[in-house]
């Protein structure tokens, strides 16, 4: 974790829990695909769900789907006329996540792309309300420059990982988006320390 390991601890403990299928979720990811800690975890996952929540987007795209967490805790504030858009590069981690969708009673709202995530958004209609960015950190540029012409007046992107800037966790693709992101004058952003860290970037 970014933050200290009591103060992660804490934010847990007081944060609303997964509900059970999340949590279940969370459990057969682990056996079965590993990488728990590319799960959005049960404090990223409520601040996606209260973003939702209060922004009421009809449009959602979800760029790295991994095992479906993410995009079932922002479907479950979703407005009955919204839909999600989630890519996934792999087929496997694909099949994974259709198999939690479809036991969800918000999984209808949930439409799932299996292919590299580019070719997906160009096809799709815009504009979009909000983007949730959590797939290869070598490609959160581009993955950003494809959504930000894309993104509706109020709409926002919320990407993951981005305080993996610093310390031991330090990966040089997000040293290069966030330096990308804080010089572009078409957009404001502000960096958030939840997990790995969070970074809300809206049109300027």
């Amino acid at each position: 974790m970014i933050a200290d390991p009591e103060v992660e601890a804490y934010a847990e403990r007081l944060t609303s829990p997964h509900d059970e299928l999340l949590a279940a979720l969370s459990a057969e990811t682990a056996r079965e695909l590993g990488g728990e800690q590319m799960l959005t975890g049960p404090v990223a996952g409520r601040f996606l769900e209260l973003l939702v929540w209060a922004a009421r987007p009809r449009r959602v795209l979800e760029i790295g789907t991994f095992s479906g967490h993410s995009a079932l805790a922002m479907a479950a504030a979703l407005p009955d006329d919204g839909r999600i858009d989630t890519c996934e590069l792999d087929p496997v981690r694909a099949a994974f996540a259709q198999r939690w969708f479809d036991r969800s009673p918000h999984g209808s709202k949930i439409t799932l792309h299996v292919g590299p995530a580019r070719e997906t958004i160009a096809a799709l209609e815009g504009p979009f309300d909000l983007v949730f960015l959590d797939a290869d950190k070598a490609g959160y540029v581009d993955d950003y420059e494809a959504v930000v012409p894309r993104l509706a007046p109020r709409g926002l992107i919320v990407a993951d990982n981005t305080l993996e800037a610093l310390g031991p966790r330090r990966r040089e693709p997000i040293v290069r988006f966030n330096d990308h992101v804080a010089a572009d004058p078409r957009t404001v952003q502000v960096v958030l320390p939840v997990r790995y860290g969070m970074t809300l970037i809206r049109l300027a």
